[in-house]
């Protein structure tokens, strides 16, 4: 983004691409730029999408992006402000793999997500507030009723586990999600064309919920490790 000779930078229409990136990237370029500091206001959603020439869902998906970084909020009737500066080189955290192999990918990424999973099971259930709870119990609801019907619950079951970490009320948790998002997706979209991935896995959600609601952590430990072992086992069965 240049200045166009006035005091703000101009934002210019995106190429056809990963428009959700490049927005996200396109705003920590603007934020730079026009040097925005905690409590400015950003532009508004019709701002945005006219000057990036992208839908809605769009902009709402990097506006949730920077949420879950925790770098600016959304007031209503007002508007979105920064709360901190962010640059266009601390929006992302690249992830690499050195083998092309699925198989092993999810097994290296199935490692870190067992640490930090186990982890926001055992602080939710410690600082989860009964508002939390509902969210939580909501998210369950549907990922039953999606996965009873159709026998796969993908979107669902990450909704679930974003609930979770939000219980933690420790927004780390949730930045470290979304900054691994693509590669954690990929438990959640079929791998090795199979529907039946991790399916057995199905029922300890409840249990999890159950554990969080009482507030007994190392229960929500244990049924935490209980569909990641679900899902160690499909990988290592499925990729043969």
């Amino acid at each position: 983004m240049k200045a166009n000779g006035g005091d703000r930078p101009v934002i210019r229409p995106l190429p056809a691409m990963d428009r959700a990136r490049q927005v996200t990237e396109a705003l920590a370029h603007y934020v730079e730029d026009a040097r925005l500091q905690a409590g400015d206001r950003l532009p508004t959603e019709r701002e945005l999408m006219a000057a990036l020439a992208v839908g809605r869902s769009t902009i709402r998906e990097a506006i949730r992006h920077f949420q879950a970084l925790g770098v600016i909020e959304t007031r209503k009737g007002s508007g979105t402000y920064l709360l901190k500066p962010v640059s266009r080189d601390t929006i992302h955290m690249p992830l690499s793999f050195e083998t092309p192999h699925l198989r092993d990918v999810l097994l290296q990424t199935l490692e870190v997500r067992r640490g930090i999973e186990c982890e926001a099971g055992m602080v939710a259930a410690r600082r989860r507030t009964a508002k939390d709870l509902f969210v939580i119990e909501e998210k369950l609801d549907e990922m039953e009723r999606v996965h009873l019907s159709k026998g796969t619950s993908g979107p669902e079951d990450l909704a679930f586990h974003l609930a979770v970490y939000d219980a933690t009320h420790n927004p780390l948790f949730r930045q470290l999600l979304e900054q691994m998002r693509e590669t954690f997706e990929r438990f959640w979209t079929h791998p090795f064309d199979r529907q039946d991935f991790a399916r057995r896995s199905f029922p300890f959600h409840r249990t999890l919920f159950n554990a969080i609601a009482a507030q007994d952590t190392e229960a929500a430990r244990r049924e935490t490790l209980k569909i990641l072992d679900v899902v160690e086992e499909d990988i290592k069965e499925m990729s043969r």
